[in-house]
């Protein structure tokens, strides 16, 4: 599910990028005058289709990154989640049984 999820957040990500680089620069960026005061926030116009393209699509992008979030969370408590964990976590914590080394047998003494 969240694979499917994904490959729409990445086309969501691709359209709000071609969206943003065609637009027109309102206001001049920071080139412009900064003692104007007819534009308080610099965006005069702001009903364009574009403009409300770039918001639609960021929410979306916003929305399908906590629908993604839940998926994987939903998963891994399905497969195990917490309690799998807690399962390896207390087989690398066990010690293991010592190496017993082979016994070799005296050496002869000398005379």
């Amino acid at each position: 599910m969240y694979f499917i999820l994904i490959i729409v957040a990445i086309l969501v990500c691709i359209l709000l990028g071609f969206i943003v680089l065609i637009q027109n620069p309102k206001g001049g960026g920071l080139s412009s005058n900064f003692s104007s005061s007819s534009q308080l926030m610099g965006v005069q116009k702001t009903g364009d289709i574009l403009e409300k393209g770039t918001w639609v699509l960021a929410i979306t992008l916003m929305v399908l990154s906590l629908a993604i979030n839940v998926a994987v969370k939903s998963s891994s408590v399905k497969a195990g989640g917490a309690n799998e964990y807690q399962n390896q976590i207390e087989k690398a914590s066990k010690p293991t049984a010592p190496v017993s080394t082979p016994v070799l047998p005296p050496a002869p003494a000398k005379k």
